[in-house]
């Protein structure tokens, strides 16, 4: 974030903020949340919320050659965001198999899951307790990767 004022004042820009990236409580938390992304250990005694995953796209969606659908998911998470991490992160990665990426050394971004215009995410109860973080309902196919596909 810069220090520009528009105030008609003459100061000094040296483009630069006291504000600190990643100090907060909540940033800490998420950086931590990212070293496991679907973790179930993450999330156990606080409230969390259950979701739906939904594919929105026809099945005839050129989107999903590139990303394959699992059919609808519940999944307990903290926000959509996270449902949509736990549910991607439960797919196979490249770096799990005998296989090269494209573009990446991971491919968790490129989950159908990520994709707002192949999965749609609805919440359907807010702040349960007694819930892990992780899919609670559906399964996730490993055969997304061409390689290990039969």
């Amino acid at each position: 974030m810069s220090n520009v004022v528009r105030n008609g004042e003459n100061a000094v820009n040296n483009a630069t903020t006291s504000n600190t990236f990643g100090k907060s409580v909540e940033s800490q938390a998420q950086m931590d949340d990212a070293a496991q992304a679907g973790a179930s250990n993450i999330g156990s005694g606080e409230m969390l919320n259950l979701y739906r995953l939904e594919p929105l796209a026809a099945p005839d969606d050129p989107r999903w050659d590139n990303a394959p659908g699992h059919g609808t998911l519940i999944v307990a998470a903290r926000t959509s965001g996270d449902a949509r991490i736990v549910a991607a992160s439960k797919e196979l990665d490249f770096m799990e198999v005998d296989a090269a990426p494209a573009d990446d050394v991971t491919t968790v971004n490129a989950s159908a899951f990520r994709d707002d215009k192949l999965y749609t995410v609805i919440e359907i109860e807010h702040g349960r307790a007694g819930l892990r973080r992780g899919i609670v309902e559906g399964t996730v196919s490993v055969d997304t990767i061409i390689s290990v596909q039969v």
